[in-house]
């Protein structure tokens, strides 16, 4: 029977990326994707001003984080991720939850789980 595996992306504020990185360590996350994101939700971006000229900044830079789980358990990532992240204030980010339906290592061409696993 082949294992379940999950994709999770995980966007959220910079300045939680490094406590969210070690926080997914510690429940045997060893391998993500790291992006440097533009965007907006409830927030709707903040003002700023440029040569005393208001300017409404809609994108406002977040950190998104990759992951494919298939040995972890998709609510331990999520759960932790909630724990680090949550600040109670509009702007915490998201998390998306998919189905992963085929991988591959392109290096040895191993596939699905076995592709997954640090050797």
């Amino acid at each position: 029977m082949e294992k379940k595996m999950t994709k999770i992306d995980i966007i959220t504020r910079t300045n939680k990326f490094e406590e969210l990185k070690k926080g997914l360590n510690e429940i045997g996350i060893t391998g993500m994707t790291v992006s440097q994101v533009l965007g907006c939700g409830m927030q709707k971006g903040f003002p700023e001003y440029y040569r005393g000229v208001p300017l409404e900044i809609n994108l406002v830079p977040k950190i998104k984080v990759e992951i494919v789980v298939s040995e972890i358990p998709v609510d331990t990532v999520v759960e932790k991720a909630k724990e680090i992240l949550k600040t109670g204030k509009i702007g915490d980010g998201k998390i998306f939850v998919f189905p992963v339906e085929r991988v591959v290592r392109i290096r040895t061409g191993e596939e699905n789980w076995d592709a997954l696993q640090d050797k």
